[in-house]
């Protein structure tokens, strides 16, 4: 393979992990915008999601695609119930408490996944895995174009409800003015409670789709939501362009310099170009978020 055919399947391989890490970021902000929460669990949920997915098909034999369905639907109704039961309790707590009531769900569920499921083989056949699409003279790999059409799939379908919906304009409201949302009658604890659910969704969506790409039948996947986490930092934590951006970032810089450099470089990279955002630009490329004057 001469050089331009590794850079373009470095790239590639880049901007699949890098869509993984947006889909992460994505359920981060998009909390996160509504709420004023930072869900540090939304690794986890993606793991869960996984979980669920690997019960519903390689257990119960169900086809793929319903499975993948049930998983989606699944997910959000336990989003809905993780903040009516949990996250809801916690409103006007220092935001301490819930970031460390994040944290606790997150090492919760990487605690009982495994045992509730038993799991003794780590993956399964998706309609992807082992599959290649030839694109000229390379060959490229299913699954890693399928987690990149996902992506934008998922994206478009996200505008698309946000913008032509009457719940999806209600979020917006909320998000921008949560009084001002309930005064217009809008039931603001019920449409948090649904961007919750929202969130969780996508990240059942990204368990599934990291399926053929990687062992996400590990509890401690979800760690992967720190580099999602630096993503949506990079990217501007308020906007949602932006932590699909951000993550893209990450992932190329992270597969690059694991070529140009050596393995145990790309973790120092990942977080130098989140320093370096930092310091530059600490709102982020695509920042929404207002400063606050003290």
């Amino acid at each position: 393979m001469d050089s331009v055919q590794i850079y373009i399947s470095l790239f590639i391989n880049g901007l699949a992990l890098g869509c993984i890490y947006g889909l992460i970021a994505l359920g981060f902000v998009l909390i996160y915008k509504a709420t004023e929460m930072v869900n540090f669990a939304q690794g986890d949920l993606m793991m869960v999601g996984a979980f669920i997915a690997f019960g519903l098909i390689a257990g119960f034999g169900l086809n793929f695609w319903l499975g993948f369905l049930l998983t989606v639907v699944f997910m959000i109704i336990f989003g809905f119930l993780l903040d009516v039961v949990v996250i809801r309790r916690l409103i006007g707590q220092p935001q301490f408490s819930i970031v460390m009531a994040t944290i606790g769900i997150g090492y919760v569920l990487r605690f009982v996944m495994p045992y509730a499921f038993n799991v003794e083989q780590i993956a399964f056949l998706t309609p992807f895995t082992g599959k290649a699409v030839q694109v000229a003279a390379m060959t490229l790999d299913a699954g890693k174009l399928a987690a990149v059409v996902g992506t934008l799939v998922l994206c478009a379908g996200l505008y698309m409800f946000f913008q032509r919906t009457r719940i999806g304009v209600a979020m917006q409201a909320a998000s921008q003015n949560q009084l001002a949302a309930y005064y217009m009658g809008i039931p603001v604890a019920l449409i948090f409670s649904l961007i919750w659910g929202i969130s969780a969704g996508v990240a059942a969506i990204t368990g599934v789709m990291m399926m053929p790409i990687a062992n996400v039948m590990d509890p401690s996947i979800g760690f992967i939501a720190i580099k999602a986490f630096a993503g949506a930092v990079v990217g501007g934590f308020g906007s949602i362009p932006g932590a699909l951006v951000g993550g893209i970032i990450i992932g190329l810089v992270e597969q690059f310099s694991d070529y140009l450099l050596a393995p145990g470089y790309k973790d120092i990279m990942v977080f130098s170009v989140l320093l370096a955002v930092m310091v530059v630009r600490p709102e982020g490329i695509f920042s929404q978020m207002g400063r606050k004057k003290v």
